[in-house]
């Protein structure tokens, strides 16, 4: 086999395609394309100034869910991690001397424990953000609850139009067009939690999106005081969170930083195992991951 055909396999291989197909454009076997890509391998990157961290659903046959790295600032995959359980990521991140783990200034992840555990041990100097879809999606999952609990008491007609009417309750009121808002004013009249729920759904989004530092951290302490006292269970429990995770929220104002890359790497994964039919093989699943996002 000449370099020449290797090298267009693993031209091919950066693609979004599968062996099989990559076989076929070759005019080769699979078992010749997988004997090429087997020689691919990936090394230990370096740490980057801005560390995205996330799960996705492999279903490799080192577990379930496996665990992506991404430079925040480059958008650029760093490395797959076979397992999200702690004693995984324990062990790989201690494959890196403390001198070049202090170089990470930004740890970013979503609100699950073990990755805030693991930063305050690994990366002592990194300052910890909470991705914003993560802890924004606690208000829609609130007000949906919210609404999933009162239609509970309805007829069977109007329970049906409030659930085939759910976007415009979640949809910003400002771009919501006249008849709609109006259509949403009538909703809102029929019970008291849901519009109390509504207008703190409304002054959520609006601190979220704002520019000023100072006022998303001012109005965020006083909507966390207001939902715990609104009498509504699902905002106590949202405002419960958002206090329980209060300095990584603030943070995530102040420096921009989110997993909106890594989420779009996960979408590619998720193609990519699907035009696979699966990867169990984790070795082979992470040098494809590296592979095409590279």
């Amino acid at each position: 086999m000449t370099n020449r055909l290797a090298f267009f396999i693993c031209q091919e291989l950066t693609k979004l395609t599968s062996l099989t197909s990559v076989a076929k454009v070759a005019n080769v076997s699979v078992s010749t394309v997988i004997r090429i890509f087997n020689h691919i391998n990936y090394g230990i990157p370096t740490l980057p100034k801005v560390l995205c961290i996330d799960e996705f659903k492999g279903n490799a046959e080192t577990g379930k869910y496996q665990c992506i790295l991404v430079d925040g600032e480059k958008n650029k995959v760093l490395d797959i991690i076979p397992d999200r359980c702690q004693s995984d990521l324990v062990s790989y991140f201690k494959r890196f001397s403390r001198e070049e783990r202090n170089k990470v200034k930004f740890f970013v992840c979503d609100m699950w424990q073990p990755y805030v555990d693991l930063a305050k041990v690994f990366f002592p100097k990194a300052i910890i953000i909470i991705d914003k879809y993560h802890f924004i999606r606690h208000v829609t999952w609130a007000i949906e609850n919210v609404r999933k609990r009162i239609q509970k008491s309805m007829t069977t007609t109007l329970r049906k139009y409030y659930k085939r009417s759910r976007k415009l309750i979640l949809t910003r009121y400002h771009k919501l067009k006249d008849e709609n808002k109006e259509a949403v004013d009538l909703m809102l009249l029929y019970n008291d939690d849901l519009r109390i729920a509504h207008k703190l759904k409304e002054w959520f989004y609006e601190i979220c999106q704002s520019d000023k530092y100072s006022y998303q951290c001012m109005e965020l302490a006083k909507w966390i005081q207001n939902a715990e006292s609104s009498g509504i269970p699902e905002f106590e429990k949202c405002a419960a969170t958002y206090r329980r995770w209060y300095k990584e929220i603030k943070n995530a104002f102040k420096y921009g930083y989110t997993n909106g890359p890594t989420e779009g790497f996960n979408n590619k994964i998720k193609v990519l195992k699907r035009i696979s039919f699966g990867l169990k093989n984790f070795h082979r699943l992470r040098n494809r991951i590296l592979h095409c996002t590279r």
